[in-house]
This record gives structure tokens, C-alpha cells and sequence, in this order.
């Protein structure tokens, strides 16, 4: 059987990798193998990255949500509870949204969400 030479497709391997680690600071950008750790590492921070970016994201809108329901004299937990009862079916980020720039529009949602939780 023939012997099969590698040359094309490893070169084809060390240019991909190289090309991720352009702008890495040192020898990171240079050497192969150290440029590969590297590049292992920070696809792996990445992966994680944008798992996390979503539980940040939902910490931020209720954080603003409970600040806007504190304002209105609900705790957040209250304020969720008397939408759903009153099932007005609105997401966080429109909340939190509604929250910062039509505080008359948040108002009224909270206004709805504690008469639902007086009945």
C-alpha cells in the first residue's frame, strides 16, 4: 500500500490555527504550540462566554425590573406574580425595557398586577 504524506494537511492545520491566534500577545501568536493552547483555551472561554452572557443578561432585566417595582411599591416577586394572575404574559426584557423608558407604561402594568393581587 501506498504511504500516505501528511505536508498539505498539516500545514492546512497550523494556518488555521495561526489564524486564530493572530493578536494573541507573545509567543502565543508565534509558536505553534503555544498558539494552540491558547486557542484551545479561548474557543473554551468563548463556549462559556456565551452561555453565561444569557444568565447576565436575565440578572440585569430583573434587577431593573425590581428597582422600576420598588419605585411602584411591589417587590419584583409580587409584581410577577400579579401579571401572571392577572395573566398579562410579557417577557423580562420588555419589562426591564418598559422599566427605563416608559416608566407611565410600567406604572399602569403594576398597577394592574396588584389589583389582580387583591381579588
Amino acid at each position: 500500500m501506498a504511504r500516505i504524506k501528511r505536508a498539505v494537511n498539516a500545514q492546512k492545520k497550523k494556518r488555521k490555527i495561526m489564524k486564530l491566534a493572530k493578536g494573541y500577545f507573545g509567543a502565543k501568536s508565534k509558536q505553534y504550540r503555544a498558539a494552540s493552547e491558547q486557542v484551545r483555551r479561548s474557543l473554551r472561554y468563548a463556549y462559556i462566554g456565551r452561555k453565561q452572557k444569557k444568565r447576565d443578561f436575565r440578572r440585569l432585566w430583573i434587577a431593573r425590573i425590581n428597582a422600576a417595582a420598588r419605585i411602584n411599591g411591589l417587590s419584583y416577586s409580587r409584581l410577577m406574580n400579579g401579571l401572571k394572575v392577572a395573566n398579562i404574559d410579557i417577557n423580562r426584557k420588555v419589562l426591564s425595557e418598559l422599566a427605563i423608558s416608559e416608566p407611565a407604561a410600567f406604572a399602569a402594568l403594576a398597577e394592574q398586577a396588584k389589583k389582580a393581587l387583591e381579588k
